[in-house]
Parts: structure tokens; sequence; C-alpha cells
């Protein structure tokens, strides 16, 4: 069947992208609509937060990145970094449990190509990404000078988050549908995979033992190799990046062919 393609996710987002983009900017503006600034809040949001980021953790914790590292303010720009590309996989995760039941008027509307919600949940989540890096970009000079051309590789770096994000957002968004407590699960994990990841301290400081526990964890090696690239002048790990893209894509491939299996119960269910 066409789903089990291995291209048919990407075959149903290119097919249907004129939808998923109006679905998307609907979404976005949705958001801030009847506010006084509108959309000026996606950039005032992560201006506020990262200035927020840099009081507390330079001038309250002194905190720093490394024992290399010199100054507090790194720290904020470090972790800054790593919460924006954390969020694209978080932000549609969260949700994805409640997406069907919140557009059941969709769901309902069997001629309407549900699937595609996941990626309105994504190209959401990659325009608050792109403003936020944006943001990042433009404070970069001011703390640590000029970015390394390895900036340029970010996108291929962050590039199998992607696949990843729409994969478990489909399958999760089905286990929603017929298990209403997925929600509060999901939750427990996205935390807890933020306290799990390279965010709020460098790899270097894990120890030794708990290595191999650590890169479990599929978002690791991106945030990582999305570091390497920002602050460090290295290239991509090529190995590793084909690896993580491999995985990327077979949970796609696998979460999209559930999604369609499940979705022809969706409404007798809601």
């Amino acid at each position: 069947m066409a789903q089990y393609n291995p291209l048919a996710f990407l075959v149903s987002g290119w097919t249907h992208r004129r939808l998923i983009g109006r679905l998307a900017w609907r979404k976005i503006e949705s958001r801030y609509r009847g506010s006084v600034l509108g959309l000026l809040w996606t950039l005032l949001h992560p201006m506020l937060m990262l200035a927020v980021y840099t009081f507390v953790f330079s001038v309250i914790f002194r905190a720093k990145w490394s024992a290399e590292s010199s100054s507090q303010v790194e720290f904020a720009i470090f972790l800054f970094s790593g919460l924006i590309v954390y969020a694209i996989f978080s932000e549609c995760v969260n949700e994805a449990p409640r997406l069907m039941p919140d557009n059941e008027i969709y769901v309902k509307q069997l001629i309407f190509p549900t699937e595609i919600l996941a990626w309105v949940s994504l190209v959401s989540a990659l325009f608050n990404f792109a403003v936020s890096l944006v943001l990042l970009v433009a404070f970069y000079p001011i703390v640590l000078g000029p970015p390394p051309v390895t900036i340029f590789f970010l996108p291929l770096v962050v590039g199998p988050l992607l696949p990843l994000t729409l994969g478990t957002t489909w399958f999760l968004a089905s286990i929603g549908v017929f298990v209403k407590d997925t929600s509060q699960v999901v939750l427990i994990f996205t935390t807890a995979l933020l306290f799990l990841s390279p965010i709020f301290y460098s790899p270097t400081m894990i120890p030794e033992a708990f290595q191999p526990f650590y890169y479990v964890n599929p978002i690791a090696g991106i945030l990582e190799m999305s570091k390497d690239s920002l602050f460090y002048d290295v290239g991509p790990d090529w190995a590793a990046l084909a690896r993580s893209t491999a995985l990327a894509w077979l949970v796609a491939w696998a979460g999209y062919s559930w999604f369609m299996k499940t979705k022809r119960s969706f409404a007798d269910v809601l």
C-alpha cells in the first residue's frame, strides 16, 4: 500500500504543501490574535527569554559552559542555542496527543488528509525556530565575535530532527486518540529528555560510565553537532549524521505508516 512506501510521508507533505502552509500560518496568527502586539510577540518572546537566561546564568549563578570558558554570558548563548533546537521537537511532540481531538472538525471530514496536521505543527515550530535563530545570530557577535564558517552546516545538522519529530508526532497523535493519558506521559517524557540532553551542560561533564546510555538519546548527537557548528568551528561528524538521518527516516516512515493504518478509526472514537 502507498503509506508503506519509504517516501510516502514526503510525497504527502509535498502534495498538500499549499494547504499545510495556509494552516500553519493560521495557527501562528491565532496564537497571537487579539493581543496588542500581535505577531511582534514571535520576536519579543525569544528576546525576553534570552535576556532572562543571560541575567540568571551570568549574574546570579555565574555558570560556565565548560572549564575552558571565561565568560558566564557564553553560558546563556549555549543554553539558548540548545533550547531553540530542542523546542522544534518538544513543541510538536507535546501537542501531538491532542492533535486529533483538537482538530475534530477536520477528522470527521473523511476527505480531509489528517496526516498533514503533523506537518502543520512542524512548520509552525520551524517558524518559531527561525525567529529565535535570527535573534541568536544577531546577539552572537556581541558576546563571541564573528561566528565560524561552520555555522552554515547548522541546517544540515538539524535536518534529521525534522523526520524524527514528524514520525514521533504521527505515532503519538494516533495513540492519543485511543489512550487519553498519553498527554501526561508525553509531558513527563519531554521534560526528562530536556535534562538528559546536552542543553544545560556540556557532554564532557557526563561520567564515562554513563556515556553509552547518554548516546541512546537520538537528540543528543544532533544537539552536540549543532553546538560544534555554531561555536567550535567543527564540521559535522558525517558518520554520526548519516546514522541520525537513517534512524530519523525510519521513525518517520514507521510513524506515518502507523498513523495511516489507524486513522480510519479516529472519527468513530472521537
